[in-house]
């Protein structure tokens, strides 16, 4: 099986990672010898062929947008997500410091240290329950600059069932 190296001297443990185009990845401390790393990743070949095999299954069911499917997305998210985060703020009493549309893969959204919002235009993908979760979850950071349980409370107090938002988002 071919694999990608990753050497970081202040890494202390190995990890096997499957990235979005399906090669393989291994995280290894600087020192750890090449037959270490060929014997853990033999070890986990049958996770690793699972794992390569649910990647190849998503990039087939979640094919990338077209150039115009794109554009027409983020047209939607210029039109719908200020509205969605001025509407929760209001609620909310929160301020953010700027709103931004970006083309993010990995992350629907994200709250800057100084409060500046950033949301991807392929969260305009999913039902309108996600978004507000995105942009409630986002809002809440401005609060909670963290994943603690004091957030998710804040989150709970503005949308009772964000459990089952999240989830639409992993479906």
């Amino acid at each position: 099986m071919d694999y990608e190296v990753r050497r970081s001297a202040r890494r202390k443990t190995i990890a096997l990672a499957v990235k979005a185009d399906g090669s393989v990845v291994v995280h290894a401390p600087m020192h750890l010898a090449k037959r270490e790393i060929e014997r853990f990743v033999a070890s986990h070949s049958a996770w690793l062929a699972r794992a390569i095999e649910r990647r190849a299954a998503y990039n087939a069911s979640h094919p990338e947008p077209t150039a115009q499917q794109r554009a027409e997305l983020m047209e939607r998210a210029r039109a719908i997500l200020p509205g969605r985060v001025d509407f929760y703020a209001a609620q909310m009493g929160l301020h953010p410091t700027a709103l931004r549309i970006t083309s993010a893969k990995t992350r629907f959204g994200s709250c800057s240290g100084k409060n500046a919002l950033s949301f991807s235009w392929r969260l305009m993908q999913y039902p309108m329950e996600a978004v507000d979760y995105v942009v409630v979850h986002e809002l809440a950071h401005i609060r909670e600059h963290n994943h603690s349980s004091a957030f998710y409370a804040i989150v709970e107090r503005y949308l009772p069932d964000w459990r089952e938002r999240a989830a639409l988002l992993k479906k």
